[in-house]
């Protein structure tokens, strides 16, 4: 990829398609089939004006003042976008490429230039269920309804294979570095080396019912998932046959699940409509360390890069993104504007912004977090990093 300005070629679909309509500020009348977009110049910001929380949650006083706008900057219409709970069809790439399957097709929208790319149709029978880019953004991982498999190599503009790789729909997608894994409806986890042609060189089997949350830890050590049977496991990279840890303690499907990249070893889930709660868990000691009740179905978590705050996605029954303070957990900002469930949340590779998808069919890029960076260290929560986790089950 040369920088972010770049347009497939090489094969059929070289047409760029305008099927993102996008409405920016200070802006009128783009596309007019998307309608006006008004910008709202509300903020939301600390209550605790001229302070701010270290990372141990101690008040002190802040060098600067973050306001976060409660508009959008940039809504792109998606139609076709699933509203789908158990599905992840949005994924940003390090290279500042949107990856986006609405039905049986993928299209790729580039952050720099705004050109949007149609990268494959699956057909008729078949539509794509989960994407995942590869931690250097140079490999899109595409699962779809039928358990297949592809991967693309998207610097050579080449689809290196396609295998089947499930017996039920591959709903949920995650990267170490060259490990590929995918979790399904068929109940298990399959992990991959891209290396060695898509080969499955380990089988992760625990859940009892459909995997619809998976996500690496930063280091590459743990792996968190989270089913539709209510349960949140954590495996290791040395261990893929066994969970080191099993958290039964959310009462719905837990897909939202996110890792901090400042606190080695601190995992965060969501759970759905039934439970509505955020939960915090030390993976390092398999302890339980906090819950919220959100009041609303929890659908994606992420964590901010430069600052301890996390952002959570609703559903049913507020629809909103909210930005929390870690660990007082205190609302920064609320942020409205889908007209229905917010199933999709990720971030910008700047960490600064990020981008919620919803079955509004639409996608919203929010300018949440500061640029300036506050050099918070990565430290374990309780023990050191690398210390082996033992096996634990909460009740």
């Amino acid at each position: 990829l040369n920088g972010l300005n770049y347009v497939f070629t090489g094969y059929p679909y070289t047409q760029r398609f305008s099927l993102f309509h996008y409405q920016a500020r200070n802006t009128s009348n783009i596309l007019a089939d998307f309608g006006t977009y008004e910008h709202n110049p509300g903020y939301e910001s600390s209550h605790l004006r001229g302070f701010a929380e270290d990372n141990q949650g101690i008040l002190s006083p802040s060098k600067f003042n973050r306001n976060i706008s409660k508009s959008p900057f940039k809504v792109l219409d998606a139609p076709g976008l699933q509203d789908d709970f158990y599905l992840n069809v949005v994924d940003w790439s390090t290279q500042g490429i949107l990856a986006v399957g609405l039905g049986s097709t993928i299209y790729l929208w580039s952050a720099a230039g705004g050109q949007v790319t149609k990268l494959f149709d699956v057909g008729p029978n078949d539509s794509f269920t989960s994407v995942g880019w590869s931690p250097k953004g140079n490999y899109l991982a595409l699962g779809t309804q039928k358990g297949e498999l592809q991967l693309w190599d998207t610097i050579n503009a080449k689809q290196l294979y396609t295998i089947k790789s499930n017996e039920g729909r591959i709903g949920t997608i995650s990267w170490n570095s060259q490990i590929l894994s995918t979790g399904s409806r068929d109940k298990t986890i399959m992990h991959r080396d891209i290396r060695q042609n898509g080969i499955c060189f380990a089988k992760s089997e625990g859940h009892k019912q459909e995997v619809c949350g998976l996500k690496w830890s930063a280091d590459g050590q743990q792996l968190a998932s989270g089913g539709n049977d209510n349960k949140l496991m954590v495996w290791t990279a040395q261990n893929f046959d066994q969970p080191c840890s099993k958290f039964s303690s959310h009462t719905a499907a837990v897909k939202a699940i996110g890792w901090s990249p400042l606190q080695h070893g601190l995992l965060a889930s969501g759970g759905g409509t039934a439970d509505r709660c955020i939960k915090f868990w030390n993976t390092l000691s398999n302890t339980a360390l906090d819950s919220i009740d959100t009041g609303s179905q929890v659908c994606s978590l992420v964590f901010g890069n430069n600052e301890n705050e996390l952002v959570s996605a609703h559903g049913y029954s507020q629809n909103q993104i909210i930005v929390w303070k870690y660990p007082t957990m205190r609302k920064l900002a609320t942020l409205t504007g889908h007209t229905s469930r917010v199933l999709y949340l990720c971030m910008s590779n700047d960490g600064e912004t990020i981008v919620s998808g919803a079955g509004d069919e639409t996608l919203r890029f929010w300018k949440v977090f500061s640029q300036t960076q506050q050099n918070l260290q990565r430290t374990s929560l309780i023990v050191p990093s690398g210390k082996d986790c033992l096996l634990y089950t909460s009740d």
